[in-house]
C-alpha cells in the first residue's frame, strides 16, 4: 500500500511538473514582448552612470525587481483567488502611469524649459552628489519595472486560469524569477559592451582582428544606447497604450474598426495594432501631464 500510495503520488508530481513546463512555455511566448520594453526601458534607465560603477547599479536595480517580485507575485495570485475584478484597474494605473514618464519624457526633450522644477532623470542635477545620483537613477528604474513587472505577472496569471493553485504559483514564480534574470543578465551585458571594446583593443594592441572587433564594440556600444533611450520612451507608450486599449473599453471599441479596415494587408495588419497602441499611449500621457500640471498648480506649486 505504501509502494503505491509512493508511485501515486509521483505521478501527481509529474503531472503537475508536465502542466507547468507547458503553461510556463505559453506564459513565455505571451510575455516575450514585454520582455524586449523590459530589456530597452532598463538599460536606457541605467545609462549615464560612471562606467565602474555600471554593473553595481545594474545589480542595485535587479535586487529591486526580486523585491518587486516579491511583493507583486504574492498580492497577484492573492487577488486573482479573492478579488479578481481588481487585477485589471491596477494594471490600468500601471499603464497610465508609464504613459505620464514618456510622455515628461518627450516635452522635456522638445521643450526642456517647460518643467522648471523637476530634475533631468539622465543628468547630474544642480548640486547633487554622485551617491545621490544613482540613487535616483535605480528608484526610477525601480519605480518603471515595478509596472512592467505587475503586466509580466499579470500576464502570466491569465495563461493559468482554472489550474490549480500549486500550479498558479510554480507558473507565475518561475516566469518572474526567469524575466528577472534574463533581463538584467542582458542589461548588464549590454552596458559593458564598450568596456570590452577597450579590453580587445588594449590587449591586441591595436592590431588585427581583435583591435577591430573592438573598435568596432566602442563605436557601437554608445549608439546602442541611445537607441535603447528611443526605444525604452516608444516603449513606454507602447506597453502603457497597450494597457489602456485592452482594459478601457471606449477606447477598445474606438480603434478596433480602424484595424478592421486593414484586414488582409498582411504588413498592415502586424503594424497597425501597435502603432495605435503607442498613439493612445502618447495622448494618455499628454493628458495626465496635462491633469497633473492643473493639480501642481492647484496645490500651489
Amino acid at each position: 500500500m505504501a509502494g503505491a500510495s509512493l508511485l501515486t503520488l509521483l505521478d501527481d508530481i509529474a503531472t503537475v511538473l508536465d502542466d507547468v513546463a507547458l503553461m510556463s512555455k505559453v506564459a513565455a511566448k505571451k510575455t516575450a514582448g514585454v520582455l524586449g520594453d523590459d530589456l530597452a526601458l532598463n538599460a536606457q534607465q541605467v545609462s549615464g552612470v560612471a562606467s565602474e560603477r555600471e554593473i553595481p547599479v545594474v545589480w542595485a536595480v535587479a535586487k529591486g525587481s526580486f523585491r518587486n517580485k516579491l511583493i507583486l507575485v504574492p498580492a497577484a495570485l492573492l487577488i486573482s483567488a479573492f478579488i479578481p475584478w481588481l487585477i485589471m484597474p491596477l494594471l490600468l494605473v500601471g499603464g497610465l502611469f508609464l504613459c505620464f514618464e514618456g510622455a515628461e519624457k518627450v516635452l522635456e526633450k522638445f521643450f526642456p524649459h517647460a518643467h522648471q522644477n523637476e530634475e533631468k532623470q539622465d543628468e547630474l542635477g544642480q548640486g547633487e552628489s554622485v551617491e545621490e545620483y544613482e540613487a535616483r537613477k535605480v528608484s526610477g528604474a525601480i519605480r518603471t519595472d515595478f509596472i512592467l513587472s505587475a503586466e509580466i505577472i499579470v500576464i502570466a496569471l491569465g495563461t493559468v486560469t482554472g489550474a490549480s493553485m500549486i500550479t498558479q504559483i510554480l507558473v507565475v514564480s518561475l516566469i518572474a524569477l526567469v524575466m528577472t534574470i534574463g533581463v538584467y543578465g542582458l542589461v548588464a551585458g549590454i552596458v559593458k559592451l564598450d568596456d570590452l571594446g577597450f579590453y580587445l583593443e588594449r590587449t591586441s594592441q591595436g592590431k588585427g582582428l581583435k583591435a577591430k572587433i573592438g573598435s568596432v564594440l566602442v563605436s557601437f556600444a554608445p549608439k546602442l544606447m541611445r537607441f535603447l533611450g528611443i526605444v525604452g520612451t516608444a516603449a513606454m507608450f507602447l506597453v502603457g497604450g497597450g494597457i489602456v486599449v485592452h482594459n478601457v473599453p471606449a477606447v477598445h471599441h474606438l480603434i478596433e474598426p480602424i484595424i478592421m479596415d486593414f484586414r488582409g494587408h498582411t504588413i498592415a495588419t502586424a503594424i497597425m495594432p501597435t502603432l495605435l497602441n503607442g498613439i493612445v499611449g502618447l495622448l494618455a500621457g499628454l493628458a495626465v501631464v496635462a491633469v497633473w500640471t492643473v493639480v501642481e498648480k492647484v496645490r500651489g506649486k
